[in-house]
């Protein structure tokens, strides 16, 4: 509590000058990186790592490399190029990537655009 919130201490509880609740609440919003959120959530240290702003960061790498791979294949020879492969992403703790090459839609293989126009009340819906 301490290195969070200066001036407060455990002493106060035992003194009555904080109740229960109100030591609860400082417990609820630490930090997660906190030395008490950790042991409270029993993060591994890789988890532990990613903070949401890390998240975040890693998301915007993603997209610029995204963008930069993209731009490049455009700008490379037609006749030369094969598809686009989009660069991997960053590898994140508790983010599963798909290996598989075609969407699953309401258990069909393929990419859905019919069954996507149909929820959507496209063309394929009036059919």
């Amino acid at each position: 509590m301490a290195r969070y919130w200066p001036g407060r201490s455990l002493l106060e509880l035992y003194r009555g000058e904080m109740s229960w609740r109100e030591l609860s609440v400082f417990i609820r919003y630490l930090p997660p990186d906190s030395a008490t959120a950790r042991a409270l959530h029993r993060r591994s240290p890789e988890e532990e790592f990613w903070t949401p702003e890390r998240h975040l960061a890693a998301a915007t790498v993603d997209g610029v490399n995204f963008g930069n791979a993209l731009a490049a294949y455009i700008a490379s020879d037609p006749k030369k190029r094969g598809r686009f492969k989009a660069p991997p992403p960053i590898e994140r703790p508790g983010v599963k990537r798909s290996k598989g090459k075609s969407i699953r839609f309401g258990g069909r293989h393929g990419s859905g655009a019919r069954e996507l126009s149909q929820v959507f009340g496209g063309a394929a819906a009036h059919q």
